[in-house]
């Protein structure tokens, strides 16, 4: 495997533990960090922040492996 390939994993790999332990802190937790209570409602919004947060690296993910085929098919 190309050693950008093995990059693409890491990164990929990196974002989704990343996203993964974001949102258990996100659902799991009572109280946030200003001392409210979390409800439902609130939990989903910071869901929702987290997800627009993540859009980012998920674009650059997605351009990444764009290139990475590209390059594979030329060689």
């Amino acid at each position: 495997m190309k050693r950008r390939w093995i990059y693409w994993w890491i990164g990929n790999i990196f974002w989704i533990i990343t996203f993964g332990i974001l949102t258990a802190i996100i659902w799991l937790r009572e109280v946030d960090g200003t001392g409210v209570t979390q409800t439902l409602e609130l939990k989903l919004i910071a869901f929702i922040v987290l997800l627009i947060a993540f859009i980012l690296p998920l674009i650059i993910q997605f351009v990444w492996l764009i290139v990475n085929l590209r390059k594979s098919r030329k060689k």
